[in-house]
């Protein structure tokens, strides 16, 4: 009968068990399993268990750590109860037991209560720093940078890397002491009073004790004092004149500060002696630096007084008052967004550009002027190129190659695979994950071209052939931009026809990517990992098969390295063996003393930050999916606390293969982002930061800001070589005419070798000369008439009329501005390049082809030249002869 009564409660128990077991097996020890397998695949096994052993070993050494504090102090506690039964319980047995019993719970017996309370303690003050792990890494692996700031004098790195931990420290210990001082406090007092016939007096033991507690309270808060006047630095109150603290904060606040840590100090001590020191208790210390101390923390509050030191002090004399706080904050932020060294040129402009003309140019020049815009012509690859319904062109990247006889400016594209266009019947899942696993090779078109022709192809079609040497031996794209599924190869299926109809297209799978499925248990297991019980019981999958899972290459490298930040614009790269994407990734802070903070988008979403380094360069193998990450940047202290702490993960970008390397660029996210700061932060002395009579905006066209664009151009800088860079127009704030052109590019132009060197270089316009901006020269374009009448005529004839990107280039001592003109049906949106408009000055002309267009600029420059020369011939009066 009682084993009856007992069997629910052991089904019971047993389902929970195994309900545990479950849970356990399937959400720790099953992602655990596959994330380790896949690591392996990467051959990034040791960087796997370094993650798991820091984020494991932190937040256990933590949780230990406080366990043992609050025990520690809880036994202590216990250990002070000054017993003194009274005489009838000395001298009864019975008695004598039973007080001895009840005076075992709290002391010998308090392990039983303390252990369990000290550990949920612990766990509970312990959360922050297992969220927050990787923040810790840093603290421990972070070295100073070398660059200091230039308000408390401190090293950046202290900021960026070790202040935030010091700050979760200095939270959770704070709550700690005064968890463990009320608590020991309660447990004394209950000890005292439960206990009958106790001495009325503590212990020396128990005051010692308590002191202690006292003194570690006081000693978190002071650090917490000491903390908060690094707050200071990251005041934005003063926007959007400047950010970070001014007069009223380091001349008012921060001596608050000061005087709330020695008034608090003062009311500690006075407080201590008045408790623990009987004979001698005074009141008034104690009253008057508690006054003191409350007086000190109010101060900041009541707001009258920073507003009269404003009103009365800052507000009429501004730039006196606040240009040391000025220069900090300009210092700072340009220190965080890297633009000390850019290099300014002054440029003065020629009204008569013929002589630039004929210098500048050159067919080298004109053939790598990027007419086709990237936004146009994938209308044209997903027409003519896609060729299969499961193939899809998802972007088009800018890039160069030496083709021919020099390096010229490039579009490229990967076919990958996408089979939403499949008819649903074939959206089965053996298309999808065995039999449609990949995509196919790319296409190349150069970026410069004469309209009216048709378009020129240096790689295309199925075949990947190519007329201009280009040849890839793997031209598979198992990794890449899209939202990939998994994909099991290779497997027993014929997928003849897919690729191609030449047979070498159709072999099986033999990178070496992917996890191997040698087993019926590793079956089984991604089976369960990935929902699928197909996977499990499918034929088609062999012990040759590997599982290719994260095959989204964001997806992929933010599941490596969710530290670092990914631009949005990731590029494919050719090379003869095979294709490889390249991403430029970032790492931030928001620390950064006195920098003025942004937002911006990146891959993961939108980001707040006052410090930027393109620290990592990373390549991912489109065939294998191997990933690699190189530092580019080996004087940022984030990824140096990174490198620090996974070694095996980072590589030098010296070590990047010679045929990648060349392939470096600066990243446009980056350049865009610094553009923004320095548009304003060139302004470099706080008289003409105040002033902002100099502030810069992006070029606007069409009510569109003209957003930095790839150029692969000669700027004279290394023996003819062509560099790959970014071009950058701004204008004045509210202003059309063009102030400068900023151009970021890669080329060391010391050694003019293939080392990576990113930089600025500003041409700046002078005041002298107005410049045109685009939206300038496109409303002269509007009024040319044999332009607009060719508009006219088009738009009549059923077609769109398209204006492309402007592109804005500084030659010699003029500007030129080449802008594309596309032609596409109302139904069919192909486009073709029709025209070029090139304009120099107030000059604009259209032709077919830049050179065209360059004779006829010239032909006009040098007839109104002769036209100049004669109207100052015909004003000058003749001498009168003596």
């Amino acid at each position: 009968m009682g084993k009856l009564k007992s069997l629910p409660a052991l089904i019971g128990a047993t389902l929970v068990i195994v309900g545990v077991l479950y849970i356990a097996f399937h959400f720790i020890f099953l992602d655990l399993f596959v994330d380790l397998w896949w690591f392996q695949s990467l051959k990034l096994e040791a960087y796997f268990w370094l993650k798991l052993l820091y984020r494991f070993f932190l937040s256990g050494a933590v949780t230990l750590a406080f366990f043992t504090i609050f025990f520690l102090h809880f036994w202590i506690a216990s250990g002070f109860l000054g017993l003194n039964p009274p005489d009838e319980v000395r001298h009864d047995a019975a008695k004598r037991r039973k007080f001895q019993s009840f005076a075992n719970t709290f002391m010998s017996g308090s392990a039983k209560v303390y252990t369990p309370i000290s550990l949920i303690l612990a766990i509970f003050i312990a959360i922050p720093f297992y969220t927050q792990w990787e923040t810790s890494l840093l603290y421990f692996f972070g070295a100073d940078s070398g660059v200091s700031e230039t308000v408390y004098g401190k090293d950046v790195s202290f900021y960026m890397l070790f202040y935030p931990t010091y700050q979760l420290i200095q939270q959770e210990l704070l709550t700690t002491a005064i968890l463990i001082f009320g608590m020991v406090t309660a447990l004394y007092w209950l000890e005292h009073t439960l206990i009958p016939n106790q001495r009325k007096e503590y212990p020396l033991g128990a005051k010692i004790h308590l002191t202690l507690l006292i003194g570690f309270v006081v000693a978190f808060v002071v650090w917490g004092f000491m903390l908060q006047r690094f707050a200071l630095l990251y005041n934005g109150s003063h926007e959007p004149v400047f950010y970070g603290p001014g007069f009223v904060e380091l001349r008012y606040q921060l001596p608050l500060i000061w005087l709330a840590v020695g008034t608090f100090l003062a009311t500690a001590l006075s407080a201590s002696l008045y408790i623990f020191s009987p004979k001698h208790r005074i009141k008034t210390p104690f009253i008057l630096s508690l006054s003191a101390f409350l007086f000190a923390l109010a101060l900041p509050n009541i707001e009258f007084i920073p507003q009269i030191i404003q009103r009365y002090i800052v507000n009429p004399n501004p730039v006196k008052a606040e240009k040391p706080f000025i220069q900090h904050n300009i210092n700072a932020t340009l220190d965080a967004y890297k633009l000390r060294n850019i290099k300014q040129m002054d440029v003065s402009i020629n009204l008569n550009a013929a002589k630039d003309i004929e210098t500048w140019g050159t067919q080298k020049r004109f053939e790598n002027i990027p007419v086709w815009d990237r936004e146009f012509i994938i209308d044209s690859y997903r027409q003519l190129q896609e060729i299969r319904p499961y193939y899809r062109f998802r972007s088009v990247d800018e890039d160069r190659y030496f083709v021919l006889d020099h390096t010229r400016q490039v579009n490229i594209s990967a076919r990958e695979i996408n089979i939403s266009k499949l008819p649903l019947e074939a959206q089965n899942w053996e298309n999808i994950h065995l039999r449609y696993t990949h995509g196919y090779g790319a296409v190349v078109t150069p970026a410069a071209q004469d309209a009216d022709k048709p378009q020129v192809w240096y790689l295309r079609d199925l075949n990947m052939s190519s007329e201009v040497g280009f040849n890839v031996k793997h031209p598979d794209i198992y990794y890449g931009q899209e939202q990939f599924d998994y994909a099991i190869v290779p497997n027993n299926l014929d997928v003849v026809g897919i690729a191609g109809t030449d047979p070498s297209l159709t072999e099986a799978y033999h990178g070496k990517g992917g996890i191997p499925i040698p087993s019926y248990f590793r079956k089984a297991l991604f089976a369960l990992y990935l929902k699928d019980e197909k996977i499990f019981f499918s034929s088609n999958i062999s012990t040759e098969s590997k599982l290719k899972i994260f095959r989204n290459i964001n997806e992929r490298v933010n599941k490596l390295t969710p530290f670092l930040h990914l631009d949005k614009d990731p590029y494919l790269v050719m090379t003869n063996d095979r294709f490889y994407w390249m991403m430029d990734t970032y790492t931030l802070s928001d620390k950064y003393p006195v920098s003025k903070p942004m937002d911006d988008d990146f891959q993961e979403g939108k980001q707040h930050f006052n410090y930027i380094r393109n620290s990592v360069k990373v390549v991912v193998d489109a065939f294998d999916g191997d990933v690699d990450f190189y530092i580019a940047d080996n004087k940022d202290p984030i990824i140096q606390a990174y490198s620090n702490a996974y070694p095996s993960l980072f590589k030098q970008l010296e070590d990047m293969p010679a045929e990648l390397r060349q392939h470096l660029r600066y990243p446009r996210d980056l350049y865009y982002v610094q553009m923004q700061i320095y548009a304003k932060y060139h302004q470099n002395s706080p008289e003409l930061f105040y002033e902002q009579a100099e502030t810069w905006q992006f070029a606007n066209v069409r009510d569109k800001a003209v957003m930095p664009y790839y150029q692969t151009m000669d700027f004279g800088n290394c023996n003819d070589s062509e560099e790959f860079v970014l071009i950058d127009p701004m204008t004045p704030v509210n202003r059309s005419n063009l102030s400068m052109i900023g151009i970021a590019g890669t080329l060391d132009s010391k050694t003019c070798g293939t080392d990576y060197q990113p930089n600025i270089t500003v041409y700046k316009f002078g005041k002298e000369v107005q410049v045109n901006g685009p939206a300038q020269i496109e409303a002269l374009t509007q009024q040319v008439p044999e332009i607009s009448a060719q508009f006219t005529l088009w738009g009549q004839s059923g077609s769109v009329v398209e204006m492309g990107r402007m592109v804005i280039l500084p030659m010699g001592n003029t500007v030129l501005y080449v802008q594309p003109i596309y032609i596409a049906s109302t139904k069919n949106k192909m486009p073709e390049l029709t025209r070029v408009i090139v304009s120099i000055g107030n000059e604009t002309v259209m032709d077919k082809t830049l050179s065209g267009a360059f004779d006829k600029l010239k032909q006009i420059f040098i007839k109104n030249a002769e036209v100049s020369i004669n109207s100052e011939t015909r004003q000058t009066p003749a001498s009168t002869p003596n």
